[in-house]
């Protein structure tokens, strides 16, 4: 029952990332309100961070052993899925630096497109890692 929760709960939180961009106006090819898109970039960084506590749990990794900091999901990447698919420790890079630090904690990510195709990213990562 936990592991099927957790795996809806990364979509779920990705979703919701796209409703909190619904908020923002566009004018042209960019959001006007960066709250939104900061808020946004976020949420759908914590979706991809559910999705991979729900490998890791999969895995045998206990609730108190799932990392606490993004050092700690780089090694637990490298850890347990390097082996399998070594493209998604720099997808997760990737989409560290575009969610986490310039869309949410730079507020740098304004035009549409582009975090259209970020988000698309996320949604890939996301279901490669619930195999």
């Amino acid at each position: 029952m936990h592991k099927a929760k957790t795996r809806i709960e990364a979509i779920r939180y990705l979703e919701n990332a796209k409703e909190l961009l619904r908020n923002s106006p566009i004018e042209g090819d960019r959001y006007e309100d960066l709250k939104y898109v900061q808020e946004a970039c976020g949420t759908a960084y914590l979706a991809i961070l559910k999705a991979i506590d729900e490998y890791l749990i999969k895995r045998g990794v206990s609730q108190k052993e799932l990392p606490q900091s993004v050092e700690g999901y780089r090694d637990m990447l490298k850890k347990y899925l390097t082996p399998h698919n070594g493209k998604l420790t720099k997808e997760f890079e990737k989409l560290y630096k575009e969610l986490h630090i310039a869309g949410y904690y730079r507020g740098l990510i304004e035009d549409v497109n582009a975090l259209k195709d970020i988000f698309k990213s996320a949604r890939a990562f996301i279901n490669k890692v619930r195999v």
